[in-house]
């Protein structure tokens, strides 16, 4: 019998239920990434090296232990991003020409702000440097052709530096060992997770339960390293995520890499893997930071402080950003779910575009260029497509999205008129 033949695993895991898993997490790179992998769920091993390693078989149940009982708290090495999500290229979003986030020299520090990064993650190939040592110290840096943007924990010091715009922002927050909550600046996911293939592993392994298939099919090479690789499949017809391939290191358990392949085929949507890590402790001065000569220094506790008198000190609640867009409401479950957002008003219409003339009309011709028109009992509307997240809009503004196929969304708003 072949080694490692797929062991299906038919009732769900939590993901949250041990914690050491908890721990395995939480050196996170600082790197505000999440948002692209909950949108996008996926990637495929493209660095796997050739020939795969004869491993000891395992079942998925005993690799999923695996990976919940990792432990590695230190780590560095080179991370490689690749996004294609099919999105349509929209005028001023991306990088410009004024540094790595297109802000200009000497202007306010938007270009260093964390949150600035994503739109350049979700989409094209990257490369992160990333170092860490325990909960304090993490580093990441995007190294681009001509730039560099690196984001720096150290303790309770907490830095964001962007070479092209030569601009850094310093922020404080309390030392993990104070046993005070960690408060990251703005835009900066919490415990600054997110830019490894193991946050991003976590987080598909949480969908498991009984629309899941998860299985073992065979071993790799990832980054030098034996890994087991771990295949996550939606059994819903409607999704249209093809499947995740975890590539699992077989020493220590650590995910090297995480694909996500759409329905459609074609190459990954997302691509995240190491190329190369070394899990010895890295050197100390990785975690040192100094802004270099002539550069700007933001003050972002001051910005942060600024916006929590206008905003208030706290994140607003599922309910209130639910109440804020009109009634945000979940259908559906497992892959198939599908996000609705109440409209308060009806979009441009084909007679706005007819006119051709004022915002109404120039609305509509943007809209009609890069939607196609459907009609269903619940009306008309427009159905916008990526290769994994597609949204139905009808004409009174009320939004299906899901990473779930054209038909599915229609049948949503039929059934919701």
């Amino acid at each position: 019998m072949p080694r490692n033949e797929p062991t299906e695993v038919t009732d769900g895991w939590d993901g949250e239920r041990s914690p050491r898993r908890r721990k395995a997490v939480r050196y996170g790179v600082p790197v505000a990434v999440a948002a692209v992998a909950a949108a996008t769920i996926g990637l495929v091993p493209a660095f796997a090296g050739s020939g795969s390693p004869d491993l000891p078989k395992i079942s998925a149940e005993d690799l999923i232990a695996k990976i919940a009982k990792s432990d590695v708290q230190q780590l560095s090495g080179t991370v490689r991003v690749t996004t294609d999500l099919g999105l349509p290229a929209l005028p001023g979003v991306g990088g410009g020409a004024g540094g790595f986030g297109g802000g200009e020299k000497g202007g306010d520090g938007a270009s260093a702000a964390p949150q600035n990064k994503l739109m350049e993650l979700a989409s094209g190939a990257h490369t992160l440097r990333v170092a860490a040592d325990g909960p304090d110290k993490q580093r990441v840096s995007i190294v681009d052709k001509a730039a560099e943007y690196s984001l720096v924990h150290h303790g309770n010091e907490l830095w964001a530096y962007d070479s092209g715009s030569n601009t850094a922002v310093h922020s404080t927050a309390p030392d993990s060992r104070s046993g005070k909550q960690h408060r990251a600046p703005e835009g900066l996911p919490k415990d600054l997770k997110g830019a490894t293939p193991q946050d991003l592993a976590k987080q598909a392994l949480k969908a498991a339960g009984d629309t899941t298939s998860v299985t073992v099919d065979g071993t790799a090479k990832v980054a030098g390293r034996d890994a087991y690789q771990l295949l996550i499949k939606p059994k819903q017809a409607g999704s249209t995520v093809g499947s995740i391939r975890v590539a699992v290191d077989a020493e220590n358990g650590t995910p090297l890499k995480f694909t996500l392949t759409p329905k459609s085929g074609g190459a990954a949507a997302v691509d995240v893997g190491y190329t190369n890590v070394d899990f010895a402790k890295p050197a100390a001065s990785t975690f040192d930071f100094t802004p270099p000569k002539g550069a700007k220094v933001v003050d972002g506790d001051k910005g942060r402080a600024t916006a929590e008198r206008e905003h208030g000190k706290d994140a607003p609640s599922r309910k209130e950003l639910a109440k804020d867009m009109g009634g945000l409401n979940v259908i559906g479950k497992g892959w198939t779910s599908i996000a609705t957002i109440k409209g308060e008003g009806a979009l441009p219409s084909g007679k706005d575009t007819d006119k051709g003339e004022g915002a109404g009309g120039d609305a509509a011709k943007f809209l009609d260029s890069i939607g196609d028109k459907v009609n269903g009992s619940f009306g008309s509307g427009r159905f916008f497509s990526t290769r994994l997240v597609n949204a139905l809009i009808t004409d009174n503004g009320t939004v299906y999205v899901g990473a779930v196929d054209k038909q599915s969304l229609i049948n949503a708003a039929n059934a919701a008129k």
